[in-house]
């Protein structure tokens, strides 16, 4: 079978979390059959409460058909990223990490710094995850593409936040990043109507607080934000710190 042009990372961080386990339970219980290949895309029959017809396009997981009363009603539902899933993994079985979800950004707990090498792979997934934090200048046909591009760059970044150590310096690659938010949402285009950005903001804003608790020394990495003005004062509770 030849691979679509997305990726199991793409499902999993553009997906809620609620679906995507759903999605996962069918796919290991042996609920996608029949699968076959055409024209840059995939059918199968998916088991549900019955079976369902359902289709999957090559190029975008989410140019999906379904029977169920879901697809029927243009809804995307857990049978079509069954088979989505199906297709990216060619029917191997998922690892633990394959199957991890982060939505939001959490303390991982752990003293530590980053390696030269690592602080660039980090470095360089932010900037990747940054790409889906973008300017809406779109038809409004596109709002809920455009929310879900949103959503999907702040569960990246929640992935990459929640597996760092908690030192000075990755509490300076934190504030960075939040700057470069705050940029998008007061400067950038970003239309952050649903709160989306703003609220993924407050999150790490708890996520340093937790550092500080673990190693005081992180609020020196505060610094930065002293004289500053952001978009909505997110900053003040970190500078409460010093």
């Amino acid at each position: 079978m030849n691979p679509p042009d997305f990726t199991l990372d793409k499902i999993k961080f553009a997906t809620d979390g609620s679906t995507f386990e759903k999605a996962i339970g069918l796919y290991e219980s042996g609920k996608v059959t029949q699968v076959e290949e055409g024209i840059r895309s995939y059918t199968a029959v998916v088991s549900g409460t019955k079976p369902y017809r359902v289709s999957v396009e090559a190029r975008n997981f989410r140019y999906a058909s379904c029977s169920c009363y879901l697809g029927k009603n243009d809804t995307y539902c857990k049978h079509m990223l069954a088979l989505a899933i199906y297709v990216v993994q060619d029917g191997k079985p998922l690892t633990a990490d394959n199957k991890k979800i982060v939505q939001n950004p959490v303390c991982s707990g752990k003293l530590g710094t980053l390696s030269d090498n690592e602080l660039i792979t980090v470095k360089q997934a932010i900037t990747s995850s940054l790409k889906y934090i973008k300017a809406y200048t779109g038809p409004s046909r596109t709002w809920f593409a455009y929310q879900n591009s949103l959503s999907e760059g702040c569960n990246r970044l929640s992935a990459v936040i929640s597996d760092l150590p908690v030192s000075v310096q990755t509490s300076g690659l934190l504030v960075y990043l939040l700057l470069r938010l705050d940029k998008k949402l007061c400067t950038g285009g970003v239309d952050d109507s649903d709160g989306q950005v703003g609220g993924f903001i407050e999150e790490v804003v708890d996520v340093l607080l937790e550092f500080t608790k673990l190693d005081p020394s992180c609020v020196n990495a505060f610094d930065k934000l002293k004289n500053r003005e952001t978009c909505f004062g997110w900053e003040k509770p970190l500078l409460k710190t010093f």
